[in-house]
């Protein structure tokens, strides 16, 4: 043996000789083609990578071992909320997020006994308003565990309306500022995933989304009110990626913000796409939303909120909860996900995928500027338009069997019935009602299928 390990018996060996040697082994046929595959977002993917494709590049290390686990609660009724929110944080919840229709929600009764030195307590409000903002903290100490995160421009897309108007709303968003809080602002990205956005659109929209909060906070007089600004993403089944995806987000908010002369911090909130999962063979969405919250810790979110394997067409249960909180449990307690900091930092393939998502999401962003800024292009529909020819990329791929959901739309169990156990209704649900513009519709892959299949049970 000569030296001191194992690896001073081999030479280093150039990428020219491993594609030499590839190439060989092709026996004449075209490397390009071959082996060379291309993504959605027209990312080449190659068969190897080393040292030479990350050298001269600036590492991306993100990833934290103090990533939480998050349980969401509807508030509807603040004392159930309340008890459902400790029975899980008995279980190991770390983090909470309370789903608030109304401001008739009793705060008081909606916090009681939640230690706020212990949990994160994120409030998602369907409404504007400083007033129960004001109220919430009156009624606690610790502010720092709060998370309020309001987003107007999101309501704007997912609904295609205002709270009340453009002006009106970022007058509330003005006055909740001023309370000097610092977890206030959010940008949702999960809707542009869950709509159908591919990975490089999700971040270029994102940039933009939060560039308009940017832009306005320096119209109002004081860019210093943002303390914080949350990211909220869904996190899809292309592993790699998706942890490349997270990586990418944080380097381009940190040139974002670097741009401003200002230095904000920002807060990544994941959960598991809806875009894959399914209503036939249900219990795959299980194995989905584990390699889902994977890649979202190690990515390096804050805090990780799972789905229920049955969320598609069932309501709360006490064994689906159990099971989507004992996943994540399993993740941090018994496979050490919080025990390394930077468990994928030096991978020469997602270190040059987040190089390459970033720098294709930013180009992205320029032109969304350069042609107005993301509120504009989402009242000329310029947004939903890219975002419905991504969807139908990625249907017509599910529909020719390229992308394969297990159960769906390949390796089918025939005897599989659903009818009688739909509880809610999963499909896109037809509101007709005045928008101001057209709303970024959320849809699964499989919900034609599923359609069909229904009508013929």
């Amino acid at each position: 043996m000569i030296g001191k390990n194992l690896f001073d018996n081999f030479r280093d060996i150039s990428a020219k000789e491993w594609k030499q040697k590839i190439q060989y082994n092709l026996k004449g046929k075209d490397y390009n083609e071959e082996v060379v595959w291309d993504t959605l977002e027209g990312i080449k993917v190659k068969p190897f990578y080393n040292e030479e494709d990350i050298r001269n590049k600036t590492n991306a290390s993100t990833t934290k071992p103090t990533w939480k686990i998050g349980y969401n609660v509807y508030a509807g009724n603040a004392l159930m909320a309340n008890q459902n929110a400790l029975n899980f944080m008995q279980r190991g919840a770390e983090a909470i997020t309370f789903l608030i229709p109304d401001e008739s929600i009793d705060v008081v009764s909606l916090l009681n006994k939640i230690n706020l030195n212990e949990t994160k307590v994120y409030f998602d409000m369907q409404f504007l308003s400083k007033n129960y903002i004001e109220n919430v903290m009156s009624n606690c100490k610790d502010a720092t565990s709060l998370h309020f995160g309001i987003d107007p421009i999101g309501h704007l897309g997912r609904t295609g309306n205002w709270y009340r108007t453009l002006k009106d709303d970022f007058i509330d968003v003005k006055d909740i500022l001023s309370l000097n809080l610092e977890n206030v602002l959010k940008v949702d990205v999960a809707l542009y995933e869950n709509a159908g956005a591919d990975i490089v659109q999700q971040l270029a929209f994102a940039m933009a989304h939060a560039n308009e909060y940017l832009n306005k906070c320096l119209e109002l007089g004081n860019l210093d009110l943002v303390k914080s600004l949350e990211f909220k993403l869904a996190i899809g089944g292309n592993y790699f990626f998706e942890i490349s995806k997270i990586r990418a987000l944080r380097k381009l908010w940190n040139t974002l913000v670097k741009a401003y002369g200002v230095q904000i911090p920002c807060h990544i909130v994941s959960t598991p796409s809806k875009r894959n999962k399914t209503l036939y063979d249900y219990n795959v969405n299980m194995l989905r939303t584990t390699t889902e919250c994977m890649s979202a810790v190690l990515g390096g979110s804050d805090t990780v909120f799972n789905m229920r394997y049955d969320a598609v067409f069932k309501k709360e249960n006490k064994f689906a909860n159990r099971i989507a909180l004992n996943q994540l449990l399993l993740l941090k307690e018994e496979s050490y996900f919080d025990k390394v900091g930077n468990p994928v930092d030096g991978s020469y393939y997602i270190e040059t995928l987040t190089d390459q998502i970033a720098e294709k999401a930013l180009l992205g962003f320029k032109r969304i500027e350069k042609e107005g800024g993301f509120l504009k292009q989402l009242k000329n529909h310029s947004v939903q338009h890219q975002i419905a020819n991504s969807a139908k990329k990625q249907q017509d791929r599910f529909n020719s069997k390229q992308m394969i959901l297990v159960g769906t739309n390949d390796f089918i169990t025939v005897t599989d019935s659903m009818s009688k156990e739909i509880e809610l209704f999963p499909f896109v649900k037809r509101k007709p009602r005045k928008t101001l513009i057209h709303p970024i519709i959320e849809k699964r892959l499989a919900e034609e299928k599923e359609q069909n299949r229904l009508s013929h049970e």
